[in-house]
């Protein structure tokens, strides 16, 4: 059995391989940030394949993206919260990424089955010149 804390830390650890990382949602499992779709970017992925191609447009456009910091904030075995932080280069702009997201990850036990995340829009749009009205 995988905890979600434990899939969390291993989805965070793996980011920057994103086969790896899409590998731990289930079939069904959901990437969310529903925030985005402000900013006119698709706000969910699903399944390993889309997650998959989310993380690796992700990685084209910040290749030093990274989770740092991580903080848990509630644990149980099948759900956790946490915040963490990235800082890094957007090769688009030259600008630089700064963010910290807030994560709720639910498992079905093995799996990654809804990591739903939020974070600052303007902060996106400052790094990758999307206008903000």
């Amino acid at each position: 059995m995988n905890t979600a804390k434990a899939l969390l830390e291993q989805y965070l650890a793996s980011i920057t391989n994103p086969a790896s990382a899409a590998a731990l949602f289930a079939e069904d499992g959901v990437l969310e940030l529903p925030y985005l779709a402000s900013l006119g970017i698709p706000p969910r992925a699903q399944g390993p394949a889309a997650i998959e191609s989310f993380i690796a447009s992700l990685l084209r456009k910040v290749p030093d993206f990274k989770f740092r910091n991580v903080r848990i904030h509630i644990e149980t075995p099948e759900q956790v919260f946490a915040e963490y932080d990235v800082e890094a280069a957007v090769a688009p702009t030259g600008g630089i990424y700064r963010q910290s997201y807030a994560g709720r990850l639910v498992s079905n036990g093995t799996k990654i089955r809804l990591l739903r995340e939020s974070l600052d829009t303007v902060a996106v749009a400052k790094a990758f010149g999307i206008p903000v009205a």
